[in-house]
């Protein structure tokens, strides 16, 4: 092995090799020569020097050898020296460098000459002390002396060098060392190591690789500790670089190095370079394969990637996870990593899914807000809840959250296009601003937001500008499209029931237990109905050209927009308001329409509460695989009514883009000026009309329909082909019939029962199962006002600030209940948040309490009125009065 460093310019000549350069690799033991020419006289002064130090040396066994000529010293001076090395290293040990000064020279006085381990002492205090430079100087005294200093002197020094950060100079002991043939190797591995823990990490690479370089191995927590440190602040090319030189040395890189090389990877903005380590580490050997942290790494760099959508690649990892569950299992960081994930890509039900298992782990809310990094992911999860009217889950959330004493972000709160927050920004209706009672001075709302200094937020960029997420900072939120919890809770009734009415047709009439044919009909044509919902056609607004003048002043009206002109200015304004609604996302106005109370049939409602869902329930699955309880499909003929139910799991999304693109054409039909009577324009609606009901062709009715329009030659070709593979007796082949077919599976092994298991099962999710197959609560004012008050409770209590419009908006949901029992709470939590409403809401309570016959609650509501220092109209005083004295006196 060649020389690995530079010889010091501080050795003295007596140290330095006559013939050996400086980088010979045949490592030759050094000479020790004098630099002067010799004579006569200095050569018999020389040899009386050596004799001296020949009998000096006998009595000093610190030196490391023993000369051929020694005489023996005598016991007393072995006591004496013993005396003073003890009190040199005590000394030396509190850092005490006058001290072992003082003792070296009382050794000196007492006739004792000091040797390598009493300079070992002073260079240890100074090492201590954190002096280099004394170091340095005793080291040189020392070297003066002629000794020849300890391997361990070298190494205090050494380390002293790496704590400062000093690789030169480390580097110049170092070849001091090699030159006085001392092995170097432990020195090296201090040195690095200390240039690495105090944060010398360049200097330290520098090192490691002029080690390694020259043949240096180091050890296994070494090559650990440099390429952890090197991932951590980012360097990834010395990282790398490192791992090749451990390779190359033997020791092959297991699933930690991986990890670290991943820690950095994940987070440069292309995923796919992560994954391609990743899919090394899957392919590779026992030691290399993925383990947990390898799975969030490669997870948090698909979900923090800005190019696409990347929910896809996730859903893939996560399979990956799953299948290798008896290996790897997940942990908080993953779970949270997986909500922060399909949060942001809008995946809620998944999301969902993942945060009921990251609220069961102490501290998980912690890691979920992540110190508010990366858009806070616990704000956007809160906030996802809120924009899909899942306020039942929302709850869940700010329970956890209380849990784990995690404050309610700022970012959560942050307003909505109509001055609401998430505490009431999902109760209908969704695109008006509470009703204060009182009138809104706007100027003076737009000045107090900043609008004359530019501080004002913005609901989206200026025109021109890059286009931003609305949801960005410095946008204050403005969500396109909400869902009100009403049309949650109709959506998840179509859910559940879509998923009886499948499980009734697989089962048959035996699920419902001893029922005759009709009853089975009857509960099916119940199913399909709820299903159905209402009719789709009353919520289409009237075409423009077809209203009157009243029906175009009252959609205006609706809107705050003018009613004044003649009709065709009123059509144009009508016509103008659409087109910015369709283009901001927003539902088109319709005329109020009074809902049909449903008749309640509590024989058929019996019916269906016997249709027990199986949806995650494996042992189940598990024993219609092997045909146990296996019937025979009882699907009966489907009527044309039925092809229009929707399967609302999957298509929902594809429904609405197909919906808007048919209002989009009528619109645009509408808009042109054509000349058509009456009965032309009739046909034509209705045939859009027909067509916008028709379903959504299947990808294998496309495929038929491209089929037909293939010419004949290929039709002959392809029967040919087909009569070639049915006559092939090799080819694959499976049966119609589902009892013969779950039978071929089971004989070709296609899959064992063993693999048949979710996600729950792989994970221990007790509870997924029990919250997939319960029935969702019918939606009523009652429970929405219910839920709305303990929502705000929760996020006053976590620290949140609901706005005026929010308690503005609970009230205005109790009166339309009414609620009379629940006006006094909401009014009490609203004048402790310190707002006051005007005097025509309250006036209006009061009056609704009275009306309704509950005169406790008004005589309640003004006395907390005049309690918060809130004056009551004289006329609505006497109200109360007259109503108290006639209920005393009746």
């Amino acid at each position: 092995m060649a020389s690995l460093f530079l010889l010091p310019a501080y050795l003295p000549p007596k140290f330095k090799t006559s013939t050996s350069p400086p980088f010979s690799p045949s490592r030759r033991k050094i000479t020790i020569s004098a630099s002067a020419p010799s004579t006569k006289r200095t050569r018999k002064k020389k040899q009386q020097q050596q004799q001296q130090q020949q009998q000096q040396y006998t009595g000093e066994e610190e030196n490391g050898y023993v000369p051929t000529l020694v005489s023996v010293p005598s016991s007393a001076e072995k006591v004496l020296r013993l005396v003073f090395m003890e009190e040199l290293m005590v000394r030396a040990r509190n850092a005490d460098v006058a001290g072992v000064s003082e003792v070296i020279y009382d050794m000196i006085a007492a006739g004792l000459n000091p040797g390598p381990r009493s300079f070992h002492g002073l260079i240890v205090s100074n090492v201590l002390s954190q002096d280099e430079e004394g170091a340095m100087h005793a080291l040189r005294r020392e070297l003066s002396e002629g000794l020849r200093p300890l391997h361990e002197t070298f190494i205090s020094l050494v380390r002293l060098f790496g704590t400062k950060g000093l690789a030169t100079r480390g580097l110049e002991i170092l070849a001091a060392m090699e030159k006085l043939n001392f092995d170097i190797r432990k020195a090296w591995l201090v040195l690095v190591e200390e240039l690495v823990r105090n944060n010398h990490l360049e200097d330290a690479n520098k090192v490691f690789l002029k080690g390694a370089e020259g043949g240096l191995r180091a050890t296994d927590e070494l090559y650990d500790l440099i390429i952890e440190e090197d991932c951590k602040v980012g360097d990834h090319s010395n990282a790398l670089t490192i791992a090749y030189e451990m390779e190359a040395a033997g020791r092959m890189a297991t699933t930690f190095h991986f990890n670290c090389l991943l820690s950095v990877q994940a987070t440069c903005g292309i995923p796919e370079i992560a994954f391609s380590t990743f899919e090394n580490m899957e392919f590779g050997e026992d030691y290399m394969k993925p383990d947990t942290e390898s799975y969030n790494w490669v997870i948090q760099a698909y979900t923090r990637a800005e190019s696409y959508d990347r929910v896809q690649d996730v859903g893939e990892l996560l399979g990956m996870m799953v299948e290798d569950y008896q290996r790897v299992q997940p942990n908080v960081r993953t779970y949270a990593l997986l909500v922060e994930c399909f949060s942001k890509y809008c995946v809620v039900k998944e999301a969902i899914r993942h945060f009921r298992a990251l609220k069961r782990i102490e501290g998980g809310m912690k890691v979920l807000h992540n110190e508010g990094k990366y858009g806070d992911p616990l704000s956007l999860y809160l906030r996802a809840l809120c924009r899909e009217g899942r306020i039942e889950e929302l709850l869940e959330a700010l329970e956890a959250m209380s849990k784990d004493n995690v404050p309610i972000p700022p970012r959560a709160m942050i307003l909505s296009r109509k001055y609401r927050t998430l505490v009431s920004s999902w109760i209908e209706p969704l695109q008006e601003e509470a009703e204060l009672g009182y009138e809104i001075d706007y100027i003076a709302r737009y000045v107090s937001e900043g609008g004359l200094t530019g501080e004002r937020k913005r609901w989206v960029p200026r025109r021109g500008k890059t286009p931003l997420d609305p949801d960005a900072e410095g946008f204050i939120y403005s969500n396109p499209m909400e869902t009100s919890f009403k049309h949650r809770c109709l959506e998840e009734s179509r859910i559940y029931h879509r998923k009886l009415l499948k499980m009734l047709r697989n089962e048959g009439p035996a699920i419902l237990g001893d029922v005759s044919e009709s009853d089975y009909f009857r509960v099916e044509e119940r199913l399909k109905k709820i299903i159905k919902g209402p009719e789709q056609n009353t919520l289409k607004p009237k075409a423009a050209s077809k209203m009157i003048v009243s029906e175009l002043k009252e959609e205006l009206e609706a809107q705050g927009l003018p009613t004044d002109g003649t009709r065709n200015v009123l059509y144009q304004r009508v016509q103008k308001a659409r087109r910015i609604n369709r283009s901001r996302g927003r539902p088109l106005w319709v005329p109020p329409v009074e809902e049909e109370e449903e008749e309640v049939d509590e024989e058929l409602d019996e019916l269906i509460s016997r249709i027990k869902l199986q949806e995650g329930n494996t042992e189940f699955w598990k024993r219609r695989f092997l045909g146990e309880g296996l019937q025979e499909s009882y699907d009966n003929e489907i009527e044309s009514d039925d092809s229009e139910i929707i399967d609302v799991t999957d298509d929902v999304d594809a429904v609405d883009e197909v919906s808007k693109d048919a209002e989009d054409e009528e619109a645009d039909e509408e808009e042109e000026e054509v000349d058509l009577n009456d009965t032309q324009v009739v046909d034509r609606i209705k045939d859009k009309e027909v067509e916008a009901a028709k379903p959504l062709p299947m990808i294998g009715v496309q495929l038929l329909k491209d089929s037909d329009q293939m010419t004949s030659s290929s039709r002959k070709s392809r029967r040919k082909s087909r009569v070639s593979v049915e006559d092939d007796d090799d080819d694959d082949w499976f049966p119609l019939d589902i009892h013969e077919a779950m039978k071929e599976l089971r004989n070709r092994k296609v899959f064992d029962e063993s693999d048949m298991y979710t996600i729950a099962d792989a994970w221990g999710w007790t509870w997924d199962r029990e919250l997939k197959n319960k029935a969702p609560q019918k939606w009523s004012q009652e429970w929405e006002v219910e839920l709305a008050i303990q929502l705000a409770n929760k996020v006053v209590e976590l620290g949140g600030m609901p706005t005026i419009g929010d308690c503005a908006m609970i009230l205005r949901a109790a009166i339309r209940a009414p609620m009379p029992s629940a006006f006094l709470t909401i009014l009490q939590m609203t004048h402790r948040l310190g707002y006051v409403f005007g005097s025509p809401l309250y006036d209006e309570i009061i009056t609704l309490c009275l009306d309704l016959g509950e005169l406790d609650a008004a005589i309640a509501i003004v006395a907390d009125l005049e309690t918060s220092g809130i004056k009551v109209p004289d006329e609505t005083l006497d109200r109360v009065i007259s109503a108290r004295q006639n209920k005393d006196n009746p």
